[in-house]
């Protein structure tokens, strides 16, 4: 199998749910622990190797670009791809990125958090052509905000459901995927008035049996959508994340 170098990061939504801390500003450049969750997203996928960035923009998108603009990122490059139907599910987002990527990639959400040795393990999964594989966290009891959790069920390594209201479930979903090229073709069957989730297309893909599991064991991760997700994530941040590159740089600014 080919390195996977290339990530698509989700950016395009406008975080109602976050407007408290976020203003008119996009969730994305919410400042967590001083600098841009976004950042911290693409920091910590470039330290597990990605090199490649296509992110979806839509909400502020021009607040988004001129941030990347002002803040270049040294040897990480960065495109954008951009959603005006934003206000749809994430599943669109996902789609107006197809012709920028042909090979298999990391997808990612911009509002979740993870340590770059989770990203590379991952990372290192063997991915057949037709397949999506999904990082689940089996540690369902350390979750912040387990209603808002999107749960998978599982026969083996294979996920044969997923949705945030299943009644019975076996992990939860990281929100960091492996992916191959395949997932567009299974949202584009999923839509239904132009519109679609990333679970949709996942749940296509789990009635082939090509959508697998990978655990990521003790790897920590947070979905950061609310203000006390926020909140929360700052308070561990130091014990959870400590291989944060955005530490490393706060240490040796």
């Amino acid at each position: 199998m080919a390195e996977v170098n290339e990530c698509l990061i989700l950016a395009a939504g406008n975080g109602s749910r976050i407007a408290a801390l976020s203003g008119s500003a996009p969730k994305p450049l919410v400042p967590l622990l001083g600098a841009p969750l976004l950042e911290h997203i693409v920091r910590s996928s470039n330290a597990a190797g990605i090199e490649k960035f296509v992110i979806v923009v839509g909400y502020r998108a021009d607040a988004i670009r001129r941030w990347f603009a002002d803040h270049p990122l040294e040897n990480i490059s960065i495109s954008f791809a951009e959603n005006f139907d934003y206000h749809k599910a994430n599943g669109v987002s996902a789609l107006v990125a197809k012709k920028l990527l042909r090979k298999p990639f990391l997808l990612l959400m911009a509002d979740h958090i993870f340590e770059p040795k989770t990203a590379r393990a991952l990372l290192r999964q063997p991915l057949e052509q037709d397949e999506v594989i999904l990082g689940v966290d089996y540690n369902i009891d350390r979750i912040f905000d387990l209603d808002d959790a999107t749960k998978v069920k599982l026969e083996g390594n294979y996920i044969i459901d997923i949705r945030k209201d299943l009644l019975r479930y076996d992990a939860l979903d990281t929100g960091m995927f492996l992916c191959s090229p395949v997932l567009f073709e299974r949202l584009e069957s999923a839509k239904k008035d132009g519109n679609c989730s990333l679970s949709d297309g996942m749940r296509q893909l789990a009635l082939e049996r090509r959508l697998k599991s990978f655990d990521v064991g003790n790897g920590h991760w947070q979905d950061v959508d609310t203000p006390e997700a926020f909140a929360y994530t700052e308070s561990i941040f130091g014990r959870d994340f400590s291989d944060s590159p955005m530490l490393q740089r706060r240490v040796h600014v």
